[in-house]
This record gives C-alpha cells, structure tokens and sequence, in this order.
C-alpha cells in the first residue's frame, strides 16, 4: 500500500516562466497570494496571468491522475518496449570503481566512522555536499546509450518531475528490483549511515529514481530548489557537455547569499551525496548533452513525523502506484483518484 500526502496535490507546484514554486486550491486564492508578485516579475497582466493559471491546473491535474497514467505506461511499456543493453538494467559490481569499492569495503567494517570515511573521499566546499567516484566510464557509456534509446522508443513516458520536462522515471522501465534496490540498501546506505547518520538512522527504506537530461533547445538549467528525500544522489552519466555546473546554498529556510553560492562542476561517473533539504540548482548548459542519474532515498521513520514538502504532520492519501516513501495510515485516509 503506497502513500503521499495531500500536499502533493497543491503544494509546490512549479511555474517554469516565473521560476517559481506556488500552492495553487483555486484561481481566486492563488491571484490573492500571488498577483503581486507575478506582477513584480513581468507576469502580472491578464494574459499571462491566464496563461500561468492553465499551466499549474494542467500541472495539479496530471498529479491527480498520475496513478491511473503509471500503470498504464507500465502496461505499454512491457508490452511493447524492447530493450537495447540488457545488461545495465542489473547492478553489477563490475560497473563500480575500484575507488567506491574501497571506500564500500571500509563502510562496512564493524568500526567505520565518519571520520574515516571522510578521509577516504572528497568533501566539496559546501557544506554536507561529499563527492566520490561511483560508475565506470565503460558503464557510463552503455547506460546512456539505452537512455538513447529509450527516448527514441515511441512508448509512453513519465517525466522526472514538474521542473525536469526531459528524462524518465526508472521504474517504468525495469530498473527497479535488479538494479536501483540493491543500489540503496547494500551500496549506498552504508555511506549515508555514517555521513547523514541522524537522517539515515532507521534505513532508507524507499526512493524515487529518475534521469534527467538537458540538451540544447530542451530544458538548459534548473531553478533553486530542495529535494523530496532525506538523501540525494546525484551522478553525472555524460555524455560530453559544458557548462551545467551545480550549485549549492545552505539548507532550505535557511537564508543563502548569492556570493555564498558554492558551484561544483560534475565529472563523468562521479557522484555526490547530500541531504534532500539542501538548497541547490544547475547553471545554464552552454553546449551538448548530459545526463544525470538521480535517486531521492527516504526514510519512512522521518518523513511520517513530518512532511518534508509542507513541513507538516503528513495527511496521507493512499494512491495507485509508487507513494512518497510514506508508510503509516492517517485518519483522513482517502484514495487520489477521487480527488
């Protein structure tokens, strides 16, 4: 039984010409919380206004029915989707460094600490942000390669998320139980324990997995944000690209200067790790074509105290399809379809 609370059918919705986030119930709440600020940016005449109403309702419908359209893609998808590179569809030590092996071997010692972990990988100026190496070019390579071929696929496919317009989501096409669990239970959360150990405590018992792209006339950069995860993974698949860089703030309602922005610029099958509260963004692509893997890990023992989209005591909603790493039942318990 898969959960998300009711926030995510109003809450944070993102409007991509404003680059901003808003909760949107109705038109006439939304203009009295928003007009003036939309008028500040440009966006306040009544044209755009219109056309700013219709892209969030388009947006909050989509997530009304998002169940009903997973597991239709899903259904299409076995039915009619080849695949290329059978292989990178199951994790394999060999598509691992010899570096993170190292580093893996040592996490799992009985005495492993973060100290020592600390010392064996690199520790980016942000703050919380640590950077290590993870896939192999060879596997880099074969992994876009199917993410080629997939976007050639004329089957169906759900985009990341409302920022990411370019991508897909893992899961939909296999990558789920062979390569992205085994990913985060026996790879990742021994890092996450000793880096992230007041967030990690109790596991990581779920994740969303998707890739994004960015290419030239698509989606070139992405807007100041947090994450919907305790932990993020952030790895740089290639292919060959400038420009791109990540940058990085303090942790959300945390108040960032733009001079203490720390960028980092990403390197093919390098990864970094850091908390989903962490504010960050990626600058303008300047040419060619990157893809980046990306896994929100969750913690259920967390995120069912609060929710950490509205900050709140979740209201769950039981939903068809993947949840939000949610796993408690609440009294005003109803199904998403009907919303």
């Amino acid at each position: 039984m898969e959960f998300r609370c009711s926030c995510f059918f109003w809450r944070n919705v993102y409007v991509k010409r404003c680059a901003l986030h808003v909760n949107y119930r109705n038109d006439e709440d939304f203009l009295v919380n928003y007009k003036k600020v939309l008028t500040e940016s440009g966006n306040g005449d009544e044209a755009s206004l219109k056309d700013i109403v219709s892209e969030i309702e388009e947006e909050v419908a989509r997530r009304k029915n998002y169940g009903e359209q997973y597991v239709e893609r899903c259904r299409v998808i076995a039915e009619k989707f080849k695949k290329k590179h059978p292989s990178v569809y199951t994790l394999s030590e060999t598509q691992l460094t010899p570096k993170f092996k190292e580093i893996l071997t040592y996490c799992q010692q009985p005495n492993a600490n973060r100290n020592g972990l600390l010392s064996m990988i690199k520790t980016e100026a942000a703050a919380e942000v640590y950077s290590f190496s993870l896939f192999t070019d060879e596997f880099c390579d074969q992994l876009t390669a199917e993410l080629d071929h997939i976007e050639a696929s004329p089957v169906p496919k759900g985009r990341p998320n409302s920022m990411n317009n370019y991508g897909i989501l893992l899961e939909e096409f296999g990558f789920h139980k062979s390569f992205m669990v085994p990913l985060r239970t026996q790879y990742l959360m021994p890092l996450a324990r000793l880096l992230f150990s007041i967030w990690v405590e109790d596991g990581l018992d779920s994740h969303k997995a998707f890739i994004v792209r960015y290419a030239l006339g698509e989606d070139l950069d992405l807007s100041y944000h947090f994450d919907n995860a305790e932990v993020t993974l952030n790895v740089s698949l290639g292919k060959k690209f400038t420009g791109g860089d990540l940058y990085f703030g303090k942790m959300k309602h945390e108040e960032t200067r733009e001079n203490e922005l720390v960028e980092y610029s990403h390197v093919k099958g390098q990864a970094i790790l850091h908390r989903g509260y962490h504010m960050h963004g990626a600058r303008p692509l300047v040419d060619g074509c990157r893809y980046n893997l990306i896994i929100w890990m969750r913690s259920s023992s967390v995120r069912n105290d609060l929710c950490p989209m509205c900050n709140e005591k979740p209201d769950l909603v039981q939903c068809t399809g993947p949840g939000d790493g949610f796993t408690r039942t609440s009294p005003h318990q109803y199904n998403c379809q009907t919303i």
